[in-house]
């Protein structure tokens, strides 16, 4: 019984359940219209999806949320999945299609309204610009780790959910400009050479940031002493290990980024050339007369 217990909120969030809920809602919505529509599905979508979703929930509203405001190194492992994993994971199982299904359709054309589209979609565009998403990026890294930034967010409700939900939604932000197929983004694809270039771009700052925290001798994060750790470890070895998270699986998450570039690269080509790899008459446009 300890463990499903674990599983409840540890700070009830009526806007994070609402959230999630409704998420989960709209996708199985959507995925009852796709059926009865007769288009095929792949369930694996179904199963990353509700994995990505799974994670993102359980390191915000359940005991792992506890363990996130005692120990600086669980702190930074739940930032890895809001900003990095669960982002990557819910973009790979390509839901748009799906949860558009979801939306029922007076909500949709509110949505479609213009007064309400013009502006929507003016900052999905400026937060979508290759320059500014990857800024964005790694500058709330930066900003949530300030040590007096972290400090007061760590005892304030309201700023602690804010600082958990920016990295989310800017982790969600980014990987869809990173990892998306370019015909799902429309007018805000970035090439994938620049892709590549940007995924390399936001790992070294993370690298560096996460080396600074892991091998300093100063200890940074003194709001882990004032709530009182979870475990009885030392404070440097918290933050070694947190640090460590930082700059190593954040690191490679960009090299994980830059695989499925090159695997949209050639699916992409595939596709290209399946036209021309047979003539009109079915035989191979390589093959002798």
């Amino acid at each position: 019984m300890q463990y499903l217990s674990d599983l409840l909120p540890w700070q009830f969030s009526p806007t994070t359940c609402a959230v999630f809920g409704l998420a989960l809602a709209l996708y199985v919505r959507g995925w009852a219209v796709l059926r009865r529509a007769r288009i095929r599905i792949r369930s694996w979508r179904a199963l990353v999806f509700g994995l990505g979703l799974a994670l993102n929930y359980a390191v915000m509203q359940t005991y792992f949320d506890f363990l996130a405001q005692h120990m600086f190194w669980v702190h930074r492992l739940q930032h890895l999945i809001l900003h990095h994993v669960g982002p990557t994971l819910l973009i790979l199982s390509a839901p748009v299609p799906i949860l558009r299904a979801g939306i029922p359709a007076p909500l949709w054309r509110l949505l479609n309204v213009p007064w309400v589209r013009t502006p929507l979609r003016r900052l999905w565009h400026a937060l979508q610009h290759p320059l500014i998403a990857p800024v964005l990026f790694v500058g709330l890294i930066y900003f949530w780790l300030i040590p007096s930034v972290h400090f007061d967010a760590m005892l304030d409700t309201r700023r602690y959910e804010l600082m958990n939900w920016s990295m989310l939604l800017d982790g969600i932000l980014f990987w869809w400009l990173m990892l998306a197929p370019r015909e799902a983004q429309g007018a805000s694809a970035l090439r994938y050479g620049a892709r590549c270039i940007v995924l390399t771009a936001v790992a070294l700052p993370q690298i560096v940031i996460g080396a600074y925290i892991a091998l300093t001798t100063r200890q940074l994060y003194s709001i882990y002493a004032v709530c009182g750790r979870a475990w009885a470890i030392s404070p440097m070895l918290d933050q070694q290990i947190g640090g460590l998270l930082t700059w190593i699986p954040a690191a490679m998450m960009s090299a994980v980024g830059g695989i499925v570039v090159i695997y949209r690269v050639l699916s992409e080509e595939r596709r290209r050339l399946a036209p021309e790899a047979t003539d009109p008459s079915g035989a191979s446009a390589g093959a002798p007369a």
